[in-house]
This record gives C-alpha cells, sequence and structure tokens, in this order.
C-alpha cells in the first residue's frame, strides 16, 4: 500500500445533504492486527435504495449506520461494490483477491474475515456482531477467461446496480404470491420509477394471462409518468396528486417505496378496508416520512392495515429455510436474467454514469437524497 492515501465520504445522520471528505492513512498502514485484511474500494453503485440506508441507519432492526462506524452526528452510508485485498495478515486471504459486497463509500476497508471458503468470507469484526448475514458476506469474484476489460466493466456495473434491488423486487414479489397478495386485485407501487418498484412491478407483470394475474399501478412523480409508462409493466400510471382517486372499492395492495406520509394517508383515506396490506418497503421520499400535524397534537391513526416494514433478509432467510440456499439462488438467477435483457443494451431501462473522486460522489448523493437523480441513468462511481 505505499503510497495510498484513505478517502472517506460521510454524511450527517441528522442532515443527508450535509457531506463531508475525510483524509488519512490507510487502514492498517502502520501494520494490521492478525486475521485482518485492508479492501481496496474498487468502484460502487448509488441509487435512492442507498438514501433509504441512510433515512433508516438507526432504525431498530436495520441499524444500517453499526455497518461501518464513524464520528459522533456522522454516519457511513453502504453502497454495494467490488473491491480488492491490498493487505492481509490472514493466511488463507492473499493480496490480490477481488470481492463483492456491502462496502463504505470510501477508498478502502479493513476487515476481519471469518467463515473464509471458496465462496468469500464473512466480516467478524466486532461492531458488526448480529447484523444480517446477507449484508456480512463478500462474495470471491473469479475472472472469465472469454471476457474483455470492458465487457467485465459493464458486467459488474449491472451487478453494483441492478443485483441488491432486484434481489429485494424478487422477495417482495415472492411474499405477495406466497400471501396470495392478501386477497387483492390490484398493487399500487409507490415511486415507480426507483428501480426497485420497476423491477417488482416487471416480476408481477409476468403474471399477466394467468390465474394469479394482478392489475399494476404504479404512483411517481409528475415529470417522471412518461418514463414509467414508457417500461410497459405497470397497467396504469398516475401522479402521485392522484392517489386519491383510485377506485374505493377494488381490494388493494400497497407496496411503498418512497416513505411519502401524505401519499400514504391518501391511500388510507381513500381505500380503507378495501386496502388488505401495506408493504413499506423504501424511504426515497424521506422528509416526507411523517406527517406534518400541530405541535402536540396526537397523532390520527389512519383507516386500513397498520404499514408492516419489509425486510429483505428475513424473507432470504425464509426461503433458505424453505427451498436451499442452491434453490433460492436457481430461482432468483433465472428471474433476473429476463429483467437484465429488458434493461441492458440498446433501447434498454437504464444508461450507466461514470464519476470519479469525492466532488462526483458528494454530488450524486445529494442528487439522490433531493430526488433529482434520472430514473433512466444508474451511477457507478469511483473514489
Amino acid at each position: 500500500m505505499t503510497g495510498a492515501s484513505y478517502v472517506d465520504v460521510q454524511v450527517r445522520r441528522d442532515d443527508l445533504r450535509t457531506t463531508r471528505v475525510v483524509e488519512g492513512p490507510v487502514p492498517g498502514a502502520s501494520g494490521l492486527e492478525p486475521g485482518r485484511a485492508v479492501l481496496r474500494v474498487e468502484r460502487f453503485a448509488l441509487t435512492a435504495n442507498n438514501v433509504t440506508y441512510g433515512a433508516c441507519g438507526a432504525a431498530p432492526g436495520l441499524e444500517y449506520w453499526r455497518f461501518f462506524p464513524a464520528p459522533e452526528g456522522w454516519g457511513r452510508v453502504p453502497v454495494w461494490g467490488f473491491a480488492t485485498v491490498v493487505a492481509s495478515s490472514h493466511p488463507e486471504l492473499p493480496v490480490g483477491d477481488r470481492f463483492y459486497g456491502y462496502l463504505p463509500m470510501s477508498t478502502h476497508l479493513e476487515v476481519e474475515p471469518t467463515a473464509l471458503g471458496p465462496r468469500g468470507f464473512a466480516d467478524g469484526a466486532a461492531h458488526r456482531a448480529g447484523l444480517s448475514p446477507v449484508y456480512n458476506t463478500y462474495l470471491r469474484v473469479r475472472g472469465r477467461a472469454d471476457e474483455d476489460a470492458s465487457a467485465r466493466s459493464a458486467r459488474e456495473a449491472e451487478q453494483m446496480l441492478l443485483s441488491p434491488l432486484f434481489t429485494t423486487a424478487f422477495l417482495i414479489d415472492d411474499f405477495l404470491a406466497d400471501e396470495g397478495f392478501f386477497g387483492a386485485r390490484r398493487v399500487v407501487l409507490g415511486s415507480a420509477s426507483s428501480k426497485t418498484a420497476y423491477a417488482t412491478a416487471w416480476l408481477l407483470a409476468q403474471r399477466r394471462g394467468t390465474a394469479e394475474a394482478v392489475e399494476v399501478v404504479g404512483l411517481t412523480s409528475p415529470g417522471n409518468v412518461a418514463f414509467v409508462e414508457a417500461l410497459g409493466c405497470y397497467d396504469r400510471v398516475l401522479p402521485y396528486d392522484a392517489a386519491g382517486s383510485l377506485e374505493a372499492e377494488v381490494p388493494t395492495v400497497y407496496v411503498d417505496m418512497s416513505g411519502d406520509a401524505r401519499v400514504r394517508e391518501a391511500i388510507h383515506r381513500r381505500l380503507g378496508d378495501a386496502l388488505r396490506h401495506d408493504c413499506a418497503v423504501g424511504l426515497t421520499h424521506w422528509e416526507q416520512g411523517a406527517p406534518r400535524r400541530s405541535e402536540g397534537a396526537p397523532p390520527v391513526p389512519l383507516p386500513g392495515p397498520k404499514p408492516a416494514m419489509f425486510f429483505a433478509p428475513g424473507r432470504w432467510r425464509k426461503r433458505d429455510a424453505d427451498w436451499g440456499a442452491q434453490e433460492v439462488e436457481r430461482r432468483l438467477a433465472a428471474a433476473r436474467d429476463g429483467f437484465s435483457a429488458k434493461v441492458r443494451g440498446a433501447g434498454g431501462w437504464m444508461t450507466v454514469v461514470e464519476g470519479q473522486g469525492p466532488a462526483d460522489v458528494s454530488r450524486v448523493w445529494r442528487d439522490m437524497v433531493d430526488g433529482r437523480g434520472r430514473p433512466d441513468q444508474g451511477h457507478v462511481l469511483a473514489l
């Protein structure tokens, strides 16, 4: 690591728009404790999903801030990306090995590899004890002899951007189907232009023409209506302010990627008992996450079901127990291949935009926090 330097982009926990750049010596530069390793972060994806990580950073059961500790008041937002081992005191983990997994918006990360095997390792650092194994696991990356650097870069960009989001969508779709859609005939998706939402819509749309088919309705901002309609996986697309015009008698499931309390309230009050389940997934509209009421006024209960948080790793554990890990991976891969074909290439749904350096990372992060991200773009960054 001679000549290397450490750069870390941190955000204020109480104001996600505020970022700072911290520089210093690379972790472990003065010597690694036995059994430790340092990863150099190569590239990572930044999407609206990462805003949810920040907005829910201290939420019980989620605790995203615990993965990568930061000084009081600051947080290191988790991202998905690729990294290479640049220093190791672990006898079974050589320098040069590459991994895919959960990383900070940093140039380096020190880990304590445990359960090391052909597929990868888990970070056994004390501060990550008790956190979800899905997020603590680093998967080994093996090169493909028939793939050139450009093709590998494109494939890995797609993996960073879509794999975590599609996995969540796959598990939401599986959960709803397993529950018989709670007796609903319609699924309404908030933040319909987000990648997790339209991946879920695409999966739901695969049931068209079958006994399991449900109407798939997308809610989005007025400026994104045309993009969402063009995807072709929604039966109808409505702007947010039309949420209160949904047919009140149709049994409905609401899958909320936005966390916008005003939209949630409009849906609950419009549908009442016809709303069979409220599935809370994301917080892309994090500032609208709590309704504004007069100071001291008690919260007004909404008609219909209480929102239930969807935790993808919990659903993964259930299916792992039900089907076994290999079968979960097989079903997920088969679904993901079909979705990827729609997203990539000419006429696809997403263009990859690359960025480099702390200024680019901070700018893209603020765009995501402010909801300025373009739905047809996916950002891949490096520090």
